[in-house]
């Protein structure tokens, strides 16, 4: 299963769709631990994101990362801005050269695009962080890969991990950031930056089978 780096602009769109669609419950989620603005900001560098991309007609799907990439890092405050503008350049990185995306090709997008994360945060599984979504579905995909499975097994078993990863911070104090002066009080409330690693991961995963099946 594969489709190609043209087609896939599709994803982005996905992507770019999903976060903003999903721009009140990112906030009501981050209101019971933080400041209640990550949908808000997360909402307005990805409208901003579609709407340079509107400007270039013949993006393909790595220059729509690249152009996320940018406006997050350039427009959108806070630590969000830096994590995810980290991650898209990755996604964007690995594929830049890739005409056609399979299971190889997208694993070399996500480890790029955690491994570009992990340069600028200490957080590990158990923080209550993004990092407990994106290390285990990274992890399973690659698991998945390894064993010989083809684009939709790998993630399959990547969202799988990642549904399971973000259920988990429920049950996580917060240890890093805004939320870890709740300390023990953020037990019970799923992690914001959790939340949007997984809407971002589902469409994108969503988005490519479609277009494998199709393709």
């Amino acid at each position: 299963m594969e489709f190609t780096n043209r087609a896939g602009f599709a994803v982005v769109s996905a992507v770019i769709e999903a976060v903003c669609a999903n721009r009140d419950y990112l906030s009501r989620v981050d209101a019971a631990v933080g400041d209640g603005d990550h949908g808000i900001n997360m909402s307005k560098g990805f409208t901003i994101a579609g709407e340079e991309l509107s400007k270039q007609p013949d993006a393909d799907m790595s220059a729509g990362f690249l152009a996320i990439s940018t406006v997050l890092v350039g427009k959108i405050g806070g630590s969000m801005g830096p994590l995810y503008g980290s991650f898209f350049r990755g996604l964007a990185m690995a594929s830049k050269n890739e005409p056609v995306i399979g299971a190889a090709v997208m694993g070399n997008m996500l480890r790029k695009a955690y491994d570009r994360i992990a340069v600028l945060t200490d957080a590990a599984v158990g923080d209550k962080t993004l990092i407990d979504v994106l290390d285990p579905a990274v992890q399973a995909y690659e698991e998945a890969a390894a064993g010989g499975g083809d684009l939709e097994a790998c993630l399959g078993r990547m969202l799988e991990a990642a549904r399971n990863g973000l259920e988990a911070t429920k049950e996580m104090a917060a240890k890093l950031g805004r939320g870890s002066r709740l300390g023990d009080r953020a037990i019970g409330h799923q992690d914001a930056g959790a939340t949007s690693c997984y809407i971002i991961l589902e469409a994108l995963a969503e988005a490519s089978l479609r277009l494998a099946k199709t393709g």
